[in-house]
């Protein structure tokens, strides 16, 4: 390893040894899907096991490219951009295949059948609702994209992953009737990176814990100060001596 650092930079190491693990991993559970399907190992109903797969695979992408970043606070290790934006695109490609297993092998492009269960089937709406807002994440993630976007425009519009991930959740979460285990673990992890992203976000937990404190109790430096009795002679008298006491080190 050494050796290979000493002949490639980082960057070259990061294209030789990196981005081909990524993609020989990410691209192993198509590999072995299209095996099953060619051998007829995906039991009684192939239709629903490859729907199952591909969605689970791009949901569990989608979520590994969101820890990504908290990952890298923890550890420090930071994951290289182009391994991360391959996993991205895994993860739309994944989603892709799910829509076209729907589109071509279930409904035998029945347009009028896909839209009514679009607009008519709740589960199926937001997964498809999902689907639609990665296609412009991918398309945009290229370094040129960035360029022309600008990095503020572009990083705005790369949070809609979050969106996106937590409609994939919901939907799985709906699409299950029997066995909630795995749709809830899914939906725990998106609440945690939620969570952690908006902690990043600057003033955003403070600002509501001011809302709270603006509709609870009156903070102590807003309220009115009580106004000063005036003390009686004799009171005045008889704190007198004690207003004269020598402090310690002082001679009386």
């Amino acid at each position: 390893m050494n050796a290979l650092g000493g002949r490639f930079g980082r960057g070259e190491q990061e294209r030789w040894l990196l981005k081909p693990a990524v993609f020989l991993l990410a691209s192993t559970p198509a590999t072995l899907l299209i095996r099953d399907a060619l051998e007829g190992r995906l039991g009684a109903n192939p239709i629903e096991a490859l729907t199952f797969a591909t969605g689970d695979w791009a949901l569990r992408l989608l979520l590994i490219t969101l820890a990504l970043s908290p990952l890298r606070e923890v550890s420090g290790w930071s994951f290289p951009p182009r391994a991360r934006r391959m996993l991205g695109l895994f993860a739309l490609f994944y989603a892709l295949v799910h829509f076209l297993v729907y589109l071509v092998l279930d409904q035998f492009f029945a347009l009028d059948d896909i839209v009514e269960d679009i607009l008519k089937r709740p589960y199926i709406t937001v997964g498809f609702t999902a689907f639609v807002l990665l296609i412009p994440l991918g398309l945009t993630s290229t370094r040129r994209m960035v360029r022309r976007l600008g990095g503020k425009r572009w990083k705005r519009l790369h949070r809609l992953v979050y969106v996106s991930a937590g409609a994939a959740v919901l939907h799985y979460l709906w699409l299950v009737k029997l066995d909630w285990r795995e749709p809830l673990v899914y939906g725990a992890v998106w609440a945690l990176l939620m969570a952690v992203r908006l902690r990043r976000v600057p003033g955003f937990f403070s600002a509501r814990r001011a809302k709270r404190g603006r509709t609870g109790t009156v903070p102590a430096r807003a309220r009115r100060p009580r106004p000063l009795r005036p003390r009686s002679a004799g009171a005045t008298a008889r704190s007198g001596p004690a207003l004269h006491r020598p402090v310690l080190g002082e001679s009386e």
